[in-house]
């Protein structure tokens, strides 16, 4: 799978959590750029992504997630395995 591939249905889980079409996340991304993400919405987002790759990331995985590239390097790396 590639980056761009991910951010698409990365961007899919964002905008279906958020409830909002206009959101386009990218590696910078985190929850200071976008209002309603807060610790539940957090908690909502690595489930949601989970569910839509197919993967469940570790404990150090999330606490080591500062933005959404990094959350898309994770599952880009497991993509190719």
């Amino acid at each position: 799978m590639t980056r761009e591939q991910a951010y698409e249905r990365v961007n899919k889980v964002f905008r279906d959590i958020f409830d909002d079409e206009s959101i386009i996340v990218i590696d910078t991304t985190t929850a200071d750029n976008i209002e309603d993400w807060d610790s539940l919405e957090h908690i909502n987002l690595i489930v949601a992504l989970e569910e839509e790759f197919g993967m469940k990331f570790t404990m150090g995985e999330v606490i080591g997630m500062y933005n959404v590239g990094e959350a898309v390097d994770i599952i880009t790396a497991r993509a190719t395995r």
